[in-house]
């Protein structure tokens, strides 16, 4: 998980009168093995506000960053293992990336199973969720945090693609469709509903080793984009920024996570990163050195306002020199669809799971390389089926047909804070009011 989380901007119209707390209570005892239990008061992350107490305990931090701090912990009711993401709530909105999260539901998504309020060390007072300020605190510093708790997955596609490149090889190909196809569901899912991930990389990708299930997580610097409403280009981290916010453009789509999903695959399939910019202009280098110059009017589709800007004419480099020669054509292609200038050109992620790279996992005996079955990859929603009827025929093989009843979503994970490139630091652009 990396970035400070987002919070509602006085651009977007959000912000929200928050009234003054009943009050509410953090109990820490011993536990029966002799370690510190605590009691919270949380919300459930879906359903109705109905704050309960919820005990954890075996709490060591697993990461941190700009964003605050992740705690790994142990529900005492179930035995589950949790990570609680701790960030700094700006006690002037709602926080967005709590919003977005418990509109959430899906099973190559992290969810969010409760979340609650809690003050700095030294009052240690935890506030009922429906009231998130400690209105009249008497200490300046008696900042107000809020609490994230998500189910634990301790693995990352970044972490998988760091064990091989180590080991000198590559990632096999059947993990890389496994994982890339996970990763454009969850896509196709939450921009369904209008919400762009902006943060899209290997380190916010969890994985279950033993299922091969993927989970999508940090919606740190997720919105959900409106048409007319400017955002900020100053997102997402640097290896993986589509060209439209390298050009400044605020006006941008949903296809900026493409973009990314594109460098992941090919960052995947290379061993490293394909675009490894040492800042925002040579950022544009690398991809120009690949891509070749962008014409005048895919600038324009990029950013209208770069139209008059002179670059020097470079030739684009075949995709298929840019891969290994053993790299499957079809890998190539899909890549080829995904990193355009064109913003609109780029195809959608239902499109991407549709492609045929991902044939191998629609047919019936494919197996995991430990022998395990596949996770569920074809358990649609009717929502999701609704996206793109067009491509439902491809997308739910035959032999799937009978048992693919459309679902009501699910899925859960969080992880670890890591990172081998520069971050995008969200918290400068909030103070230009435009998030």
């Amino acid at each position: 998980m990396s970035g400070r989380p987002r919070t509602t901007s006085f651009a977007e119209g959000n912000k929200q009168q928050l009234n003054p707390p009943l009050g509410g209570m953090k109990i820490s005892i011993p536990g029966k093995d002799g370690g510190k239990v605590t009691t919270v008061v949380a919300t459930p992350g879906q359903g109705p506000d109905r704050p309960q107490e919820v005990s954890y305990t075996d709490t060591k931090v697993i990461g941190n960053g700009s964003f605050g701090v992740v705690y790994q912990a142990k529900l005492c009711d179930t035995g589950e293992m949790v990570a609680i993401k701790k960030v700094l709530q700006d006690k002037r909105f709602k926080n967005r990336e709590l919003q977005i999260m418990r509109r959430l539901e899906h099973c190559n998504i992290v969810k969010l199973k409760y979340f609650f309020y809690s003050s700095g060390d030294k009052r240690n007072a935890v506030v009922p969720c429906d009231f998130p300020v400690l209105w009249g605190a008497k200490d300046e510093k008696d900042e107000v945090y809020l609490n994230l708790v998500l189910e634990y997955i301790p693995e990352t596609v970044y972490k998988v693609a760091r064990h091989y490149s180590k080991s000198k090889q590559t990632i096999p190909i059947s993990f890389i469709k496994l994982y890339m196809y996970q990763l454009f569901r969850s896509l196709a899912y939450i921009h369904s509903l209008g919400i762009c991930h902006r943060d899209i990389k290997p380190q916010n990708l969890l994985l279950d080793p033993e299922t091969g299930v993927l989970k999508l997580c940090d919606f740190g610097s997720a919105k959900h984009l409106i048409k007319g409403e400017p955002n900020v280009s100053y997102i997402c981290s640097r290896y993986y920024r589509a060209p439209e916010l390298i050009f400044g453009a605020i006006d941008y789509t949903t296809k900026i996570d493409v973009w990314s999903a594109g460098c992941v695959l090919a960052e995947l399939l290379l061993g490293q990163p394909i675009f490894p910019g040492d800042s925002g202009v040579d950022q544009l280098v690398e991809i120009i050195k690949v891509l070749g110059t962008p014409t005048r009017e895919q600038i324009r589709e990029m950013n209208p306002n770069y139209t008059e800007f002179k670059f020097p004419q470079i030739k684009s480099h075949p995709w298929q020199q840019v891969f290994r020669a053993r790299t499957p054509p079809e890998a190539i292609e899909l890549v080829a669809r995904l990193l355009e200038y064109t913003p609109s050109s780029r195809i959608s992620p239902l499109q991407a799971c549709a492609h045929p790279f991902f044939n191998e996992l629609r047919e019936p005996n494919t197996l995991l390389p430990n022998g395990n079955p596949l996770p569920p990859l074809f358990n649609f929603t009717e929502q999701e089926l609704s996206i793109q009827p067009s491509l439902n025929s491809i997308l739910v093989p035959r032999n799937q047909e009978s048992s693919n009843s459309p679902q009501e979503g699910g899925g859960a994970a969080a992880g670890s804070a890591e990172t081998n490139e520069p971050q995008s630091t969200p918290a400068q652009a909030t103070a230009s009011g435009v998030a």
